[in-house]
């Protein structure tokens, strides 16, 4: 009898203790990209494991399809809601596509928010973005400016895809300031999809068609990587500049080659980081992410929700060859 009792007594002990184990991971939080292999995506994806270590029992799922296509985060984010993660988190490749998916993982009581590339308004909690849209906008333009001798002449964008969210945002933010900009001519916009290859053949392509075009700029970090090897294998440095959006320990080369001057881009850490927050902040009740509500984020301090819904983390930073250096080994 003795033996019956400190056998039973060990068994629960054995299952308090799994327990234990389980708890210790016991708010999901699912980290979808519009790509996997993609730099900025992998930075942002260390900030978001920071958040997770420093909350404590969270577990971050880093996912994404292999190519930049609202199907496949469909699958990824039906993936995830039959694991039953607490919370989704997404850069959303379309913004109308993954409504029905998120729509059916908020039923189900997972937290779901979009950042980097939002999604529509109907299919997640908040859009949290990496800067104000208007500041990307007039920071893309500033960029072309600077690179053009007197601030004129003609350029072109080199952009993600067709139905890219935030690309398609601050494209359309630097045509409603390029009033501002009078010497500025925009002559047109291609899209490499976020896949290196297609972009380089984009980037090539015009400007064979546009002979005229002084600059390129790209709001995507894999377009402005592959139009800035474009200007240095072509032997254009000096003559074609390129700019926009890049991680710095992508685009150290370039800075150093000449191919450009300066280039901008927010601490993809950061967002991750933040994403990750907010999203526990959610999980845990301690927020509805409401307009108006200002959520704890860690170290970023608190991140207000506007009144359409979305939030600004922080402006962009400018890099170029007095800073380069030092970021290229952070990012």
């Amino acid at each position: 009898m003795k033996l019956t009792k400190t056998l039973a007594l060990g068994v629960a002990l054995a299952v308090a203790m799994m327990a234990g184990t389980a708890s210790a991971k016991d708010i999901k939080i699912g980290l979808v990209v519009k790509s996997l292999g993609n730099g900025f995506f992998d930075a942002a994806n260390k900030g978001a494991q920071e958040a997770a270590k420093e909350l404590g029992g969270v577990e971050v799922i880093y996912t994404g399809p292999t190519s930049t296509t609202a199907e496949g985060q469909i699958e990824v984010i039906n993936s995830l809601i039959a694991q039953g993660v607490d919370a989704i988190a997404v850069s959303a490749n379309d913004p109308d596509a993954l409504v029905p998916a998120l729509k059916k993982a908020a039923q189900r009581g997972i937290k779901v928010i979009s950042w980097d590339s939002g999604v529509a308004p109907e299919g997640r909690i908040l859009q949290l973005n990496p800067s104000s849209n208007e500041l990307i906008g007039k920071m893309c333009l500033t960029l072309v400016k600077d690179h053009l001798d007197g601030g004129k002449g003609d350029f072109a964008i080199l952009s993600a895809t067709t139905t890219s969210t935030n690309q398609n945002i601050w494209i359309d933010q630097m045509k409603k300031q390029l009033k501002d900009f009078p010497g500025l001519n925009l002559v047109t916009t291609v899209y490499g999809d976020d896949l290196s290859d297609k972009s380089y053949r984009e980037a090539e392509g015009l400007l064979k068609s546009n002979p005229n075009v002084k600059v390129i700029v790209a709001p995507t970090t894999v377009g402005v990587l592959a139009a800035s090897k474009v200007v240095e294998d072509k032997g254009l440095v000096g003559k074609v500049y390129v700019t926009g959006l890049g991680l710095p320990s992508e685009m150290a080369g370039a800075i150093k080659s000449g191919a450009t001057k300066e280039f901008a881009i927010w601490n993809p850490i950061d967002l991750g980081y933040s994403a990750t927050q907010i999203a526990y902040r959610l999980v845990k009740g301690e927020t509805d992410g409401k307009p108006g509500s200002e959520i704890a984020a860690g170290r970023m301090g608190k991140i207000k929700v506007g009144d359409n819904g979305e939030a600004a983390m922080a402006d962009p930073f400018v890099y170029n060859a007095s800073n380069i250096d030092q970021f290229s080994k952070v990012f």
